[in-house]
């Protein structure tokens, strides 16, 4: 038995890690990417995280096949606004006995609905359904840095949907959660055509977003792999081809799960 739900999970502050930086700032990923996700809901039910380096972990390995989608809320056309946090590290084995001084640039108040689609006959994505359900979390769960704790409200936040994976829209249709962008050339003119710019949401400003996020871990669990991904008020043309996308009947709308 198939269960899609959400969560509204939310932090004050968010710092999810680029692998790239300069010699003086972290940057952070504006978005909570599924790797990320994926240690969030392991930390829920109690799987172990990193613990031998270069090694696989337990939350990644048991959850890495789950059908996901992220969709920002309380955000500014996508973006959250940050702030730049200075650290001084002064244990020895960081710095060779000088202070090592460094800067991040942190996510304030970050929010996402998160879509995830459980079978109930799994015991282990069974737990993880009974737990979100619940309001419950076996090791705290956190935006990127444990002093950034994240949570949810059951009460409030928790949603079960009725969907259909198998419609194609006949129409121009929204995606309310970020959806992955196949072609994204600047030379390219397929990089455009599948948006219909007049046709968005009235009660919404029109924006588009994009971002290059982490779908998954290479055979080397230190490699993100990556896609290039689109959030926006504006509709999609019927022809655009966007895979794993999910009706939600009883809300009306489409979100990619990936």
């Amino acid at each position: 038995m198939q269960k899609l739900l959400s969560i509204d999970i939310k932090s004050d502050f968010g710092f999810f890690r680029k692998p790239d930086m300069n010699s003086s700032i972290n940057l952070s990923y504006n978005m909570l990417h599924k790797p990320a996700l994926l240690g969030i809901l392991g930390a829920i039910i109690g799987m172990e995280g990193y613990s031998d380096f270069g090694k696989t972990p337990q939350y990644y390995k048991e959850l890495k096949e789950l059908k996901l989608g992220i969709e920002p809320l309380q955000h500014e056309k996508g973006n959250f606004q940050k702030t730049v946090i200075k650290y001084s590290n002064t244990v020895g084995y960081a710095n060779m006995g000088t202070n090592y001084l460094t800067e991040e640039s942190t996510l304030i108040a970050p929010a996402y609905r998160c879509y995830i689609l459980l079978n109930l006959e799994n015991s282990v994505e069974r737990k993880l359904y009974d737990y979100l359900k619940e309001g419950k979390a076996e090791y705290l769960p956190y935006f990127g840095k444990n002093e950034f704790y994240a949570w949810w409200d059951s009460d409030f936040s928790f949603k079960s949907y009725d969907f259909d994976c198998l419609v194609k829209p006949g129409n121009d249709f929204r995606i309310k959660s970020l959806f992955i962008k196949k072609d994204t050339s600047i030379q390219s003119q397929k990089a455009d055509n599948i948006f219909d710019f007049l046709n968005f949401e009235n009660e919404e400003a029109t924006f588009m977003y994009f971002e290059r996020l982490p779908v998954g871990f290479g055979e080397d669990p230190i490699q993100y792999i990556f896609e290039s991904f689109a959030f926006t008020t504006f509709k999609l043309k019927s022809k655009a081809e966007i895979d794993n996308l999910y009706f939600l009947t009883s809300e009306n709308y489409y979100v990619q799960l990936f």
